[in-house]
């Protein structure tokens, strides 16, 4: 057996606090080499050192204790390298999640250029859609498929779309997190019931219409501004919110190229 190291030296050589590895012990990542049945003196050997230093180096990425387990007692060394590949792809996730929290968080602490606000009328408008109650956290996932399924059948139909596709959506999804949804494709065409996909009149609506450009990321900045307007003109009307999607997913991948209408129900007090 080699040389018992005290905890304190072993602290000292692992660059680990001593309160570090008592805790790695509990919760058994790192365990003595020994402890004295009379005292309860923990002793390491100096072969544990580089051990404890992956294992500071792995919670230093923020791997959590039970990944670090993992690693350790991987079978191989490629099943050891995939774990940790596969955290760090996760940080630079999380990473590139944090930049562009913070490039919002910048822009939000300068001054606003507001964006402009159009009154709009809006006629009943025949359309093909699809309508889900949903929860508010699966909803870019749902909006995502039922364009797509849109889109296929407008193809498989043979159809001719009249205006850009668009979304309604309860004022509940927003207030509770659950509520329902509808996108649709304005057409000319009879519309044949296949799947989720159904024929649809979009009801006539008075709205207050703001202009987001860019990623979705962030419209709820602009969703914001048109809320303080029509809060601040006392026009506000019940009614679910609108989005006409003029370039979108389905014209492009790159989303600081996607025009999206935001629109919301109001009162129209005047021409």
């Amino acid at each position: 057996m080699g040389t018992r190291v005290t905890i304190g030296d072993f602290s000292r050589a692992s660059h680990l606090s001593v309160k570090t590895l008592r805790h790695y012990h509990e919760v058994g990542l790192l365990e003595p080499s020994e402890v004295d049945p009379a005292n309860g003196y923990r002793y390491y050997s100096q072969a544990q050192i580089p051990i404890a230093q992956v294992i500071r180096r792995l919670r230093g990425l923020h791997m959590p204790v039970a990944d670090v387990r993992s690693v350790l007692t991987a079978p191989d060394t490629d099943a050891r390298n995939r774990l940790i590949v596969e955290h760090l792809d996760r940080l630079e996730l999380e990473l590139a999640q944090t930049r562009e929290a913070v490039g919002e968080l910048r822009s939000l602490l300068e001054p606003e250029t507001p964006h402009p606000i159009e009154h709009r009328t809006v006629p009943p408008t025949p359309a093909m859609g699809i309508r889900e109650t949903v929860d508010r956290d699966d909803i870019f996932g749902w909006w995502q498929g039922a364009l797509g399924e849109l889109h296929a059948t407008v193809r498989a139909q043979g159809l001719t779309t009249t205006g850009s596709t668009g979304g309604l959506y309860a004022s509940e999804l927003f207030q509770h997190g659950r509520g329902e949804a509808t996108v649709f494709t304005p057409t000319d065409g009879s519309v044949k019931t296949i799947g989720r996909v159904v024929s649809l009149i979009i009801p006539a609506a008075e709205l207050a219409i703001a202009r987001h450009h860019g990623s979705p990321s962030d419209i709820d900045l602009t969703y914001g501004q048109l809320g303080a307007y029509v809060i601040n003109h006392e026009i506000s009307v019940d009614g679910p919110l609108r989005e006409n999607y003029l370039r979108g997913i389905t014209e492009t991948d790159d989303t600081g190229e996607w025009d999206t209408e935001i629109g919301c129900p109001i009162f129209r007090t005047h021409d």
